[in-house]
């Protein structure tokens, strides 16, 4: 499974036309995803104060079923490689949505079925 932190706005919009696209795949051609293990830091790094925030699982096997590119690639700055999704992703490859909230002392908390 991939997870994207999204906003509201972008998971509306997506609603509404049956796909989930953000500015990053916009501005950069992909949408940027995360692992499990990844999610935190990215939240902590990224999206600091933010209270608008949901979490989304992606099935990967769903996406290439979709024709939804996939490529995971070297980030320098975080010493790892993070999968970057070539294109909207399909509702029917969004497993779970969850709210990504943070605690009162602003660190970010994983759901607790994940």
């Amino acid at each position: 499974m991939l997870y994207r932190i999204a906003e509201v706005a972008d998971w509306r919009a997506a609603d509404a036309t049956g796909t989930f696209a953000s500015a990053d795949l916009a501005a950069e051609g992909f949408i940027h995803s995360s692992e499990r293990h990844q999610v935190l830091e990215t939240a902590q790094r990224y999206y600091a104060g933010r209270a608008d925030l949901l979490l989304l699982e992606i099935d990967e096997a769903r996406l290439a079923a979709a024709g939804v590119r996939i490529e995971r690639e070297w980030v320098e700055a975080r010493g790892e490689a993070f999968a970057h999704v070539f294109g909207p992703i399909p509702l029917a490859a969004v497993t779970r949505v969850w709210p990504l909230a943070a605690t009162e002392a602003g660190a970010f908390v994983l759901p607790t079925d994940l």
